[in-house]
């Protein structure tokens, strides 16, 4: 097993990473405060795990909500039921959420924390390697709105993240395969040795093998943990974590969050955002090129199978939580690894990237 921390002003959190960690119920229990939790889920996922983790709240006063599962149900009005579960459970401060699911469930039941009596604890259970590697780590809660993704939502860090990779087992290859996206986009932004050992181990994730899995998972982990901390709120450095997602985002709201998982979005943002930075003159053509390669080997799209209209992605665009003062604010990078913030885009170069041109 792998523990991580994440280390903030005035308070850390633990990131336990390995088999078994569900059932090691003295472990996350000790993190309860309370008597009162409330555990969310999905349709999907509680019946295969949420047994496991009810056994760890035996004499808890506790109880269940469920999401439908997909993107889709990240929204206010979940928020808002989630709330009423908190109302009706009778939680009070020292109440605790477990997110037990995936990036959606995470998103909103952490942000459903933050709201309920202005902030209580909350400890994160991912059940999909995106989830582990990315949404779980760095306290971003919020939800989705029909202009764009995540427009809504708070800072809120969770109290751990318990990462049992034995729920990887069961979960269906495409999903899995869009969590290696937010692997590969770690190392692409500022470890570029970690992006060559992921070069030289991509068949191995690609199997799910152990002992690679754990080492990219506790690599990417370890990565964005040290963004967080030195930047928690994305005044700065953190903003580099969303290489491919300005994109990728408005990729996923053309498609109303259905067309492709946030992972697949992110790899298809991935390369065109190193398509803008190569056309810009920031990048070379190889290395567009090794993350292109990269990304085939491990299953990802690289382009969309739906074509979106130039017009409505820039449009989409130009709601990202980075711009400023009107102007398109894209992270792109010199290279494998060597990611950076820029300002004042020329919206016709985007275009040209989206095909327009």
């Amino acid at each position: 097993m792998e523990t991580l921390h994440v280390d903030l002003a005035g308070r850390s959190y633990p990131i336990w990473i390995g088999p078994g960690l569900l059932e090691d119920h003295a472990r996350w229990r000790a993190l309860v405060r309370g008597r009162h939790v409330l555990v969310v889920s999905n349709t999907t996922v509680a019946p295969l795990y949420l047994d496991r983790v009810a056994k760890g709240l035996d004499g808890l006063h506790w109880s269940s909500f469920l999401l439908d599962d997909g993107e889709t149900h990240k929204t206010f009005a979940n928020v808002g039921k989630v709330l009423e579960a908190l109302g009706a459970l009778g939680a009070t401060r020292d109440a605790c959420v477990v997110a037990l699911g995936g990036g959606v469930v995470g998103d909103l039941a952490g942000f459903a924390a933050a709201c309920w009596m202005r902030g209580i604890d909350f400890i994160q259970m991912p059940t999909t390697l995106l989830a582990m590697v990315d949404s779980s780590v760095g306290g971003k809660t919020g939800v989705n709105l029909p202009v764009g993704k995540n427009l809504a939502g708070a800072f809120h860090q969770p109290r751990a993240v318990v990462a049992d990779i034995d729920l990887l087992h069961s979960l269906p290859q495409r999903e899995y395969r869009a969590g290696l996206a937010e692997v590969v986009k770690g190392a692409a932004i500022g470890d570029p040795a970690f992006f060559a050992w992921l070069e030289t181990h991509a068949d191995a994730l690609a199997a799910r093998e152990t002992a690679p899995l754990i080492e990219a998972i506790a690599r990417k982990c370890a990565y964005k943990a040290g963004v967080v901390s030195r930047d928690e709120t994305e005044q700065g450095e953190r903003a580099l974590l969303n290489l491919g997602h300005t994109f990728g985002h408005a990729i996923e709201t053309a498609g109303n969050y259905s067309d492709l998982l946030h992972g697949e979005a992110v790899a298809v943002g991935m390369v065109l955002a190193a398509r803008l930075s190569e056309r810009l003159g920031l990048s070379a053509a190889e290395d567009t090129a090794r993350l292109i390669a990269l990304l085939h080997r491990l299953g990802l799209p690289t382009e969309t199978s739906r074509q979106y209209p130039a017009s409505q992605l820039i449009e989409l665009m130009r709601l990202d939580k980075k711009n400023s003062a009107g102007t398109l604010r894209l992270i792109l990078w010199r290279g494998i690894g060597k990611a950076e913030i820029v300002s004042g885009v020329a919206e016709e170069a985007v275009l040209e990237v989206l095909g327009a041109g």
